[in-house]
């Protein structure tokens, strides 16, 4: 549903962002976000939004939590310097690593805790959506860790190029639902299991995977995963003795960007840079890049930037990357981007499979694409600006991506 931009009162969104009072009672950031859902699905928002209130920062659900991300999940994630990289690009560069994290990707960080939140809630299945399939994958492990039956939405062409993790979640014991209505990938996936979330709202938890979606979802994401951000402030200021000068990330939906960056928001002197999947061109539907050419609407659940036509209708869009390939973005980013608080940038295709294989030469890293697009948005600000401190989130890993970069990569390698 396209709708006319809200005005922003900049100066009063911006003195909230800094002091940390946001989203509002309503869900919203700024103009962004809140709640667009069939009624049928009020209560079990007012319920989640209750366990929320009770557990999220509740003493004992933390120390459960922390006690899985410790000796399960395998935190605190390293911080690397990449030296080949640093050589490379005239800057020093660190990388935060959460492709070291057990499932290989930062998604488990997010998905144990709502798991968990499930469990308190009295849930008797849990569902969740997947597109590159590692939030699918994150979310199999957690409920089989648990011990709460787990269904998987997947788009059928993500199943195809992502057929590694398939198969992973299904050893997990998940069930894998291959989504082959709309554009068949992660906007259908989403769709779907919002479908079944209606037929069941009381028995089934639904473990949303990104900062999307209805309030409270876009909260709870950002507060389990803002774990990256305050690992790699701590670590920085231990290895470096000061904060970096820019920390950049990928941003698809927004669940990894959001939890780098979260923690730094109120380091005035730390530049934030999020880099959008830029696809093949510039044009609606060659690409996945909501910031940069997105305009505001409704999509499944939250008011936020969509790629989307005149008449409002979401287009299909494009990109190497499975896990960035999201018509939409997270309100909190749309709210940091009308503010001026972070940058947004597009890269394409090519130079983030360039940037991976860069990755892998010269530190011995196979990086996801999506981190890619990260690596790629880094070098080019290093190359503007000699001598800089950046701190990329390295979201995950690319082991996923084998058939992608078989026909991509290697076959330039061959």
């Amino acid at each position: 549903m396209r709708t006319q931009p809200v005005p922003l009162d900049t100066p009063t969104l911006l003195a909230n962002v800094m002091s940390d009072v946001y989203p509002d009672a309503r869900g919203r950031f700024g103009p962004f976000g809140g709640r667009y859902v069939p009624e049928t699905l009020v209560p079990a928002l007012d319920r989640l939004q209750a366990g929320v209130d009770r557990y999220l920062h509740d003493s004992d659900f933390l120390a459960e939590l922390h006690s899985e991300l410790d000796t399960w999940v395998g935190r605190p994630t390293p911080l690397t310097h990449a030296r080949g990289l640093s050589q490379r690009w005239g800057a020093q560069v660190w990388l935060k690593r959460e492709d070291l994290t057990h499932t290989g990707a930062h998604k488990i960080n997010n998905s144990v805790g709502q798991v968990l939140l499930a469990r308190k809630l009295g849930a008797k299945r849990v569902i969740a959506e997947t597109g590159a399939g590692q939030h699918g994958v994150a979310t199999a492990a957690a409920c089989a860790r648990l011990g709460m039956p787990c269904t998987v939405y997947m788009g059928e062409i993500d199943m195809e190029r992502q057929a590694p993790n398939v198969g992973r979640m299904k050893l997990l014991g998940a069930t894998v639902v291959p989504v082959t209505s709309g554009d068949k990938t992660l906007r259908a996936s989403v769709d779907e299991a919002l479908r079944d979330w209606v037929s069941d709202p009381n028995g089934t938890y639904y473990c949303l995977g990104s900062a999307v979606g209805p309030h409270p979802y876009p909260y709870i994401v950002r507060e389990l995963q803002s774990v990256i951000g305050r690992e790699a402030r701590e670590q920085m200021l231990k290895m470096t003795g000061s904060l970096p000068d820019i920390a950049v990330a990928c941003v698809g939906g927004g669940s990894n960007a959001i939890g780098l960056f979260h923690p730094l928001v109120k380091d005035r002197g730390v530049k934030l840079l999020g880099l959008e999947a830029g696809g093949i061109g510039t044009g609606l539907g060659e690409n996945a890049a909501s910031l940069a050419y997105g305009t505001p609407g409704v999509l499944q659940g939250t008011y936020s930037l969509l790629l989307q036509d005149e008449n409002g209708q979401i287009r299909e869009t494009q990109s190497v990357s499975a896990g960035l390939d999201y018509p939409g973005v997270g309100p909190e980013h749309a709210l940091l981007m009308s503010i001026g608080r972070v940058k947004y940038e597009a890269v394409n295709d090519d130079d983030a499979l360039a940037a991976l294989a860069e990755c892998c030469a010269v530190e011995g890293i196979l990086p996801a694409i999506e981190s890619s697009h990260a690596l790629a948005g880094a070098k080019r600000f290093a190359h503007a600006n000699r001598g800089t401190k950046i701190l990329i989130g390295l979201s995950g890993r690319g082991d996923k991506d084998m058939p992608t970069l078989q026909r991509t990569v290697l076959k330039g390698l061959a």
